[in-house]
């Protein structure tokens, strides 16, 4: 009976019939050593009172005091339901959005017409962010052109930004409008990879092309699915705060004021630099939780997960 190989000789034997792969692989994890891994290091001023003369390491240790002055302090409760909220409603508005405009675009029939659809689809997400909160703040403008439209209706034209109410409506639909055929093109990728004989077979046991997308479409798609939703549950509290930096303003904090936003502000802004960090770090343990928590229950719901 043979003796299992070693981990090193399989990898040295490995490595010499993959090579060039290994090389590829050089650039990639370099990227995420140096600017995803390396900067965790600077983290540890969370715990500490830091200032630049002192550096991090000659900063005043101080523990959980800046976690503690954050869970006390009035905005904590505020930024976090604002973020759990704005996460949730772009979960259930945005997230299906372009499952369903892959399954429209491959019921269509007419090339042409398709490739118009993707295209239009996919503009807004290519137009710079800056550009597109520019838009959204002109055409919801007092006189705006949806609220001119809302005028032909009887309805008194106001600023809708200046309406906290109106914010994150505001902005899970222009996420969806922004992201919705970008999205899509993954779902558009997996629907290609389905077998066409099971199409056949349903068409001569009498299939209608709606129990088709149901019984063959759907399960097709939903280990894609799956993978889509443990990565936006490992995401779910990271709103971007650019956009909303770029939407809000102080009449809208009360509903538009998020974490991200929140440690921009007090660490760039204000130079809180310990005290954003310990934000920060409590929204990150956060999404952690939230993504291995997904992953598990993936896996032992329907068998698909990340690892």
């Amino acid at each position: 009976m043979s003796k299992p190989t070693s981990f090193k000789r399989r990898f040295v034997r490995d490595f010499r019939m993959n090579k060039y792969l290994y090389l590829m692989m050089i650039p990639v994890i370099a990227y995420y050593v140096i600017f995803h891994y390396g900067p965790m290091y600077g983290a540890i001023i969370a715990f500490k009172d830091f200032t630049p003369i002192k550096g991090i390491l000659g900063s005043d240790w101080v523990g959980l005091k800046h976690f503690e002055d954050f869970f006390g302090s009035y905005y904590f409760l505020r930024v976090l339901k604002n973020t759990i909220l704005i996460s949730l409603y772009t979960l259930v508005f945005e997230f299906p959005a372009p499952i369903l405009l892959a399954l429209l675009i491959n019921e269509v029939r007419r090339r042409y017409f398709k490739r118009v659809v993707q295209t239009i689809t996919y503009m807004p997400y290519f137009i710079s962010l800056v550009v597109i909160c520019g838009i959204i703040t002109d055409f919801t403008n007092a006189d705006g052109l949806i609220n001119r439209l809302f005028m032909l209706l009887g309805y008194d034209g106001q600023a809708m930004l200046q309406k906290p109410e109106l914010f994150r409506p505001i902005y899970v639909l222009s996420e969806i409008w922004q992201r919705i055929g970008w999205e899509s093109i993954i779902y558009i990728a997996a629907l290609m990879s389905i077998d066409l004989e099971q199409y056949e077979a349903a068409r001569m046991d009498g299939a209608s092309r709606l129990k088709q997308m149901i019984y063959i479409t759907l399960p097709g798609l939903l280990p894609v699915i799956t993978i889509m939703f443990i990565l936006r549950m490992g995401n779910l509290l990271n709103v971007g705060f650019e956009k909303i930096i770029l939407l809000y303003n102080p009449v809208t904090y009360e509903t538009a004021d998020v974490i991200s936003s929140f440690v921009y502000r007090k660490g760039l802004l204000e130079f809180g630099w310990s005290y954003s960090s310990a934000v920060g770090l409590f929204n990150s343990v956060i999404n952690l939780a939230l993504l291995v928590s997904a992953n598990y229950i993936s896996r032992k719901v329907n068998e698909n997960s990340l690892w």
